[in-house]
């Protein structure tokens, strides 16, 4: 499979600029209302450390890239448009943002720290980034609360006339959201409700939906234009804010991630995405050095622009997910001679099996066991594979 990291925003608050950063993609960027219509798919990478290095080789990846020892494994990257206040009303590009945004596995939302864009992405000075946060997840909320109250519906029609579960209704009802009654059931119960549509308040259906939403898109804040003494200070307060625990913050500068990885590009500076400095290896002028440095004391002060650690937030500590190496007991060069061509993101839990068909159905239906190729030991159809496992397959197809 392929993740889906679904970029959403306000206009105006960087957006596009991340999405250009991360992907070095051209869409375009400006101070203006839906500058992005269509969602923009573009790959970007994750870093995982390369297991190459521990069977004493050196990988030859067939696809990302691989340096000093970091492995760039790619995935999909969404610049998703048409937030605005009353987007779940259908205002603005509406039904399509949020259908564009549920094709997503999760959400970095990259607010404007600086304070420098009002809610509906116009310039101002002094805007709280707090009203921001709240308008994103306000809008969600409600778009899940519409869709759980259809559910609730589709329960007591069916209520009259035959046995139903209300978990099952909402389940159905809000598959799209790649939840099941397992998981309704247990939301409902965390929060102390019963399984009884009857018994809930206005408050408690809010209250359901918020905890749904949360639960099947997560999401972490890509705190933008960190690199400003207004975005330092606001960044202070908010994420230390015990309101905010559920959320993840990474302080962020899009503009210098993109600005290291042009010059990258044009052979002036030496710079691997994600790290926290870089080497002038060409001819500057004197201004484009002093705009370097700035972009080096932000990088050497938060440990890097922030745009690799958003990505890496977002699928690795959210969603959990782990990168497997396929292997070969008797080493890990084919005999084509290629170490570790692939790399491979999988759910969180994945097994044994599931790698198996993730690799090919045929290979799953004839999956026999495993191999921790570290340790040569065989593996069970059931085991859990971990974060940077080197597994070999046996089937019989």
């Amino acid at each position: 499979m392929s993740y889906r990291i679904g970029l959403v925003g306000k206009p105006s608050v960087g957006k596009s600029s991340l999405f250009n950063a991360a992907t070095m993609n051209d869409v375009p960027e400006g101070a203006y209302p839906f500058t992005t219509i269509d969602p923009s798919v573009g790959e970007a990478y994750v870093r995982v450390e390369c297991a190459a290095p521990e069977f004493g080789d050196t990988c030859t990846p067939e696809t990302g890239f691989c340096r000093h020892g970091t492995r760039f494994v790619p995935t999909k990257l969404v610049d998703v448009a048409g937030l605005i206040p009353g987007a779940h009303e259908g205002k603005g590009l509406g039904n399509q943002f949020l259908t564009d945004l549920n094709e997503t596995d999760v959400l970095i939302h990259v607010v404007d720290f600086s304070g420098t864009t009002d809610v509906e992405g116009e310039a101002t000075e002094g805007h709280d980034p707090r009203e921001d946060i709240a308008f994103l997840e306000e809008e969600l909320d409600m778009w899940y609360l519409e869709i759980l109250e259809k559910g609730i519906e589709r329960y007591e029609n069916a209520y009259r006339g035959a046995e139903a579960e209300i978990e099952e209704s909402l389940a159905e009802q809000m598959n799209a959201f790649r939840t099941n009654a397992e998981e309704i059931t247990q939301v409902v119960l965390s929060l102390g409700l019963e399984l009884d549509p009857e018994t809930w308040d206005a408050a408690d259906r809010l209250e359901l939906a918020r905890e749904i939403r949360r639960r099947t898109k997560p999401m972490v804040i890509a705190a933008n234009k960190m690199d400003t003494p207004e975005a330092q200070a606001n960044y202070e307060g908010i994420a230390s804010d015990p309101e905010y625990d559920h959320l993840s913050f990474v302080p962020v500068s899009a503009h210098a991630e993109k600005a290291l990885k042009t010059a990258a590009e044009r052979g002036v500076v030496e710079y691997t995405p994600g790290d926290d400095d870089f080497e002038v290896t060409g001819d500057l002028s004197m201004e484009q050095r002093r705009g370097l440095e700035r972009i080096r004391d932000f990088a050497s002060e938060y440990g890097g622009t922030g745009v690799q650690r958003a990505l890496e937030a977002a699928l690795f500590d959210e969603l959990g997910v782990v990168a497997v190496f396929p292997g070969s007991a008797r080493g890990v060069k084919t005999s084509e001679g290629k170490v570790l061509r692939d790399c491979f993101l999988l759910p969180s839990n994945a097994t044994t099996e599931d790698f198996a068909y993730f690799l090919h159905t045929d290979i799953g239906d004839g999956l026999l066991y495993g191999v921790d190729c570290r340790t040569k030991r065989q593996i069970g159809s059931g085991h859990e594979l971990s974060h940077r496992d080197v597994v070999e397959i046996v089937t019989t197809n």
